[in-house]
């Protein structure tokens, strides 16, 4: 098969898609750090006051409704809502949210927020996708095409890690909060004016409207109306079966924040601890920029790995599977862990070098971007037509399970004594390290799932 598809240039409404993730992910990100800070910083400093456990316990409830409402706003759009419509809904209900903590002082106008957000994004999420991936007609060119959305999520991500956060210390978090519920009616007005770009695409549910990459060929009418062969069954456990491994990855990812804020960080504001020296100069770097490098890797690999995807794409072996990649980006997150104790051990009684936690925060992107992008890519090319919004909102729900479980883990670990701190999160280095050797080496006969064999 000639594999020349991929270097065609991008339709508009690939960039009216990709961009809509940019406007709400900017949003999303500077809520997800402001969140646990400001829940636990005291009322006299702008914030709650809360404890720093019951903080992470809410921000990981608030991340974790966002990543299991997709499967329900998928099922809709698959059956029952026009995919347009529900993004752009999603986009109104998450804006209103984000008025909630505009104006929140309490902790009930914050359950406000995390409910509207968390239905909007189950709206707006997996659909999105969705439409962005009905716009190829060819297989080989989703993975450089989710790979590079992926890139437009992290510039988002930076921009407002990066920079909306400084406005904190002059106009507060609630100002702050404001600013992100602008962007998304800003974002609602872009997809409305771009719509035009993506034709017929979106406007009926998947169920009818979704394309299947099979031999090149676009599947008919009656092949969607057929029931599953076992083909289609054995896939739809290959991406069960990565969901489930994904958990474990999504747990520590998340995890690896905890510490960084608050055992290395010193909280913005808030009174915790120090150990790492998150002094440049005379700058004081916000822990905000441990996310803002996550982002900046992000940006940069999404287009290079996706060049490098429809390379492997091209041997005769074809790519790396999507196991493997699971595996990868396991094992990179576990050596995020193994340099933070590292970077226990080596301070002593002194500081860490701002380095270390550079170097985590790389080990964990590089890990994200090996697999996370593709899951889009796998489902959409792998599940069954009547299946597509329900499985691509499936995906997302690792991330629900793992929020759900990281806050306790959290607490089991959470200690001031370096001895326990290096011996608790080098056992989980280990642990994370070992699944994902385990599932590299049982790759192959997994493989076969896939290939619905």
């Amino acid at each position: 098969m000639e594999q020349t598809v991929a270097k065609k240039r991008k339709p508009f409404g690939f960039y009216v898609c990709s961009l809509g993730f940019t406007f709400e992910r900017c949003a999303f990100y500077t809520v997800k750090y402001m969140l646990a800070i400001w829940i636990a910083i005291a009322v006299g400093k702008g914030g709650l006051g809360y404890s720093d456990v019951q903080a992470a316990s809410m921000s990981a409830t608030f991340v974790a409704l966002t990543y299991i409402t997709p499967i329900v706003g998928g099922y809709l759009a698959d059956y029952w809502l026009s995919p347009r419509l529900s993004v752009l809904i999603g986009m109104i209900l998450m804006g209103a949210g984000y008025l909630c903590t505009w104006k929140a002082n309490s902790i009930g106008l914050v359950w406000a927020m995390i409910i509207l957000v968390s239905l909007g994004t189950g709206l707006f999420k997996g659909n999105l996708s969705g439409i962005n991936g009905l716009q190829f007609n060819n297989a080989e060119e989703l993975d450089e095409a989710f790979s590079i959305q992926y890139s437009f999520v992290n510039i988002g991500s930076f921009i407002g890690t990066t920079f909306l956060v400084l406005a904190i210390p002059a106009i507060g978090y609630n100002n702050v909060f404001l600013i992100c519920a602008i962007l998304m009616f800003a974002d609602a007005i872009w997809f409305i004016l771009g719509s035009r770009s993506l034709g017929e695409l979106g406007k009926k549910p998947f169920k009818i409207d979704q394309r299947q990459f099979k031999q090149d060929e676009v599947s008919t009418e009656e092949d969607k109306n057929q029931p599953l062969t076992t083909g289609d069954k054995k896939r739809v456990v290959a991406i069960i079966l990565i969901t489930i491994f994904s958990i474990a990855f999504w747990c520590v990812w998340y995890l690896a924040y905890m510490p960084a804020y608050y055992y290395f960080g010193y909280g913005d504001g808030a009174d915790f601890l120090n150990r790492a020296n998150w002094m440049v100069g005379s700058f004081k770097v916000p822990t905000s920029y441990f996310d803002s490098v996550n982002a900046l890797t992000c940006i940069i690999l999404g287009p290079v790995l996706g060049k490098l995807w429809t390379k492997l794409a091209t041997r005769p072996q074809g790519d790396m599977s999507m196991f493997k990649k699971t595996a990868l980006g396991m094992i990179l997150v576990g050596f995020s862990y193994v340099a933070m104790v590292l970077a226990d051990v080596i301070r002593g009684d002194g500081q860490s070098s701002i380095l270390w936690l550079v170097l985590v925060s790389l080990l964990m992107s590089v890990g994200e971007m090996v697999f996370s992008p593709l899951g889009n890519s796998f489902i959409s090319k792998m599940a069954p037509s009547k299946l597509m919004g329900l499985l691509l909102g499936l995906w997302p729900i690792a991330v629900f399970f793992a929020t759900m479980l990281y806050p306790k883990i959290y607490s089991l670990l959470k200690t001031d004594v370096s001895s326990k701190f290096q011996m608790g999160y080098g056992i989980l280095a280990a642990i994370v390290i070992a699944l994902g050797l385990i599932l590299w080496f049982s790759s192959k006969k997994l493989d076969k799932l896939e290939q619905g064999e």
